[in-house]
């Protein structure tokens, strides 16, 4: 048996495993296990074993995650996302589907603190799902909108992925958080036309709230500045080099800390919480990669890169068709896997292949175009038909709407992202426009 037939069979059993609920760490752990032992020897395995995890996770860069995602928990215990919800509803509520615009913006404002798709998707969802339902939405744009909204926390910084894609293809990760800010702005303002869009079709899917009082409006945007401030100091501190990530990382939980104390938010049983839930976090990240890491060496000693690389340049296809394929296998992946692990399983594959190739971009652009790109279609699996996580995440919230709603409510979105995909494709600048 080849060592590509044996990575092939490796990786239907590992789907396996994941769809029958095994930790994706220990289904990918297991499988490249036995793969690399079977291709080398069983030695070698456990001579690699011997370093390999350490090596991994003493990697300087990923201090950043704990850090990210201590920040996002302390965001999320620290009621940050109904002062959100509520500061932009105030100005937008009174509009045609004002208050799906207003858990759009949230969304967005939220996945700039937290980083994470599914804690942005069930904390507003637990905010803004009620406000909808008592002002008559149509089930499929209350659920649609927030289930749509949650994947911004993979794209907007500081996400965790990003992180993590960045130690994969060896970029800089304050490269990778600001390419993500044209393409996670062009996502929000997509989502927020394609509301505008369905509510111009049909009103009644989406009534006007009341208009607030000016003066009310104001004393509420004043809880939003705090946050709008965190944002600029950690993104603009590391764009302009006053500090890296792994600073901006500690500076940004010092200020949402501090921020929601003020507010009178922050107590010891929340602190307490927030440190265990990113604790916790933080190990299965970790958990994950060292397995990733292993099932990397397995794809090196197979000859899967080599042997796709050569049956894509014997192809003679365009590299755009090779692309488009690749980011449609991102796109099927994301039915069935969390972004982290198909990121994880498909980067020491595809990435090599596609920066054999020539789209008129240096290696190092190549590679910050190339994760935007992966990410979004990932994001996209994760509200598409039949699978979509963050679809039930939202869904279970609203227990009175059917999930086919939801997944009707989507369609219209995923139509904005294909126009997003599609500009990113033709125009690279709007990923790398920080580069010019």
């Amino acid at each position: 048996m080849t060592g590509s037939l044996l990575a092939l069979i490796l990786l239907i059993a590992m789907i396996g495993l994941i769809v029958a609920r095994v930790h994706v760490a220990v289904a990918m752990f297991v499988t490249a296990a036995v793969g690399f032992g079977l291709i080398t020897n069983w030695n070698a395995l456990f001579n690699l074993l011997n370093n390999m995890p350490w090596g991994r996770v003493s990697y300087y860069g990923l201090t950043v995650i704990p850090l990210f995602v201590l920040m996002g928990q302390v965001a999320l215990h620290g009621g940050f996302g109904r002062s959100l919800f509520e500061g932009v509803r105030t100005w937008v509520g009174h509009w045609p589907g004002g208050l799906a615009i207003a858990a759009l913006l949230g969304c967005g404002a939220f996945s700039s603190i937290s980083g994470s798709s599914v804690a942005t998707g069930a904390t507003m969802g637990g905010v803004a799902l009620p406000e909808m339902k008592r002002y008559n939405y149509a089930g499929s744009l209350s659920t649609g909108t927030l289930a749509v909204g949650g994947t911004l926390g993979i794209l907007i910084p500081p996400s965790i992925i990003l992180v993590i894609y960045a130690s994969l293809v060896e970029q800089s990760i304050g490269a990778m958080f600001l390419a993500a800010v044209v393409p996670g702005l062009i996502a929000l303002l997509g989502y927020v036309a394609t509301v505008a869009i369905i509510v111009w079709r049909n009103p009644n899917a989406g009534p006007a709230a009341p208009r607030v009082p000016f003066r009310e409006r104001f004393r509420i945007v004043y809880d939003l500045v705090p946050i709008g401030t965190i944002f600029a100091i950690v993104i603009g501190g590391i764009y302009v080099g006053i500090f890296t990530p792994t600073e901006a990382g500690a500076i940004g939980v010092f200020l949402v800390a501090l921020a929601a104390f003020l507010r009178g938010e922050l107590d010891a049983a929340k602190v307490h919480a927030a440190l265990m839930d990113t604790a916790r976090t933080t190990a299965m990240i970790f958990l994950i990669l060292i397995a990733a890491e292993l099932y990397g060496s397995f794809i090196a000693v197979s000859g899967v890169t080599r042997a796709l690389t050569d049956m894509i340049v014997g192809s003679e296809l365009s590299p755009y068709i090779i692309l488009i394929f690749i980011l449609l296998v991102y796109l099927i992946g994301g039915f069935v896997m969390d972004a982290m692990s198909m990121i994880l399983i498909t980067v020491p594959v595809f990435y090599p292949v596609l920066a054999t190739l020539d789209f008129g971009l240096s290696p190092d652009a190549f590679a910050i175009w190339f994760g935007i790109l992966a990410l979004i279609m990932v994001e996209m699996g994760l509200i598409t038909p039949p699978i979509g996580l963050n679809v039930y995440v939202v869904n279970s919230i609203a227990k009175d709407v059917p999930i086919v709603q939801t997944f009707k409510g989507v369609v219209p979105f995923l139509m904005s992202d294909i126009i997003r995909v599609g500009l990113l494709i033709a125009v690279p600048w709007f990923a790398l426009w920080w580069m010019v």
